[in-house]
């Protein structure tokens, strides 16, 4: 255990030295957990999710690097190799093809190198994987976009005309 937290405080000093060298990811450590984690990623350039900011949770075992971290999203997201529901996510280097060389930063990495290429034949989306592997781009690009849109952007506030709220002011002042 002194092996792992020793490795994530290595991590961490990293992530706050280098924090302006990868705009794409934002990792933060649990201020009380040194094995919990959060990281924002922004959507990859001409996909779907494009202009989307998707919040992971990482929660690291004792063993790290050793063993790999647990991945999840808790944004929604459309994506054959992301659950829908529990935000889990299909990456070999998760289970099988994890090396102790791997690093949270490159995790996130990966994460997003897996959204601009998904993997449909192993969905853990199903009706994602379906589009995809039955050949329908368009409709699994819409669904993704509309799900981005819907789930991993700022909401827009939506404020009247300027002549609408100096007439408001003007109205509470004449009839205050």
């Amino acid at each position: 255990m002194q092996a792992s937290r020793a490795r994530l405080f290595k991590e961490y000093k990293e992530v706050q030295r280098e924090k302006s060298a990868d705009p794409d990811i934002q990792l933060i450590c649990d201020d009380s957990n040194i094995f919990k984690w959060t990281a924002l990623i922004k959507g990859p350039s001409e996909t779907p999710f494009e202009g989307g900011v998707f919040q992971l949770a990482f929660s690291i075992p004792e063993q790290y690097p050793l063993l790999p971290p647990q991945v999840r999203f808790l944004t929604k997201i459309f994506h054959p190799n992301v659950h829908f529901k529990t935000g889990e996510i299909c990456l070999d280097i998760l289970k099988n093809a994890w090396s102790p060389a791997w690093t949270l930063q490159s995790v996130c990495r990966a994460i997003i190198a897996l959204m601009a290429h998904p993997e449909p034949d192993s969905p853990l989306n199903c009706d994602s994987g379906n589009l995809l592997r039955s050949g329908d781009i368009r409709g699994y690009q819409s669904m993704a976009r509309m799900y981005t849109r819907l789930a991993a952007m700022p909401k827009k506030v939506l404020l009247p005309p300027c002549e609408l709220v100096v007439g408001a002011c003007f109205l509470t002042w004449l009839l205050g």
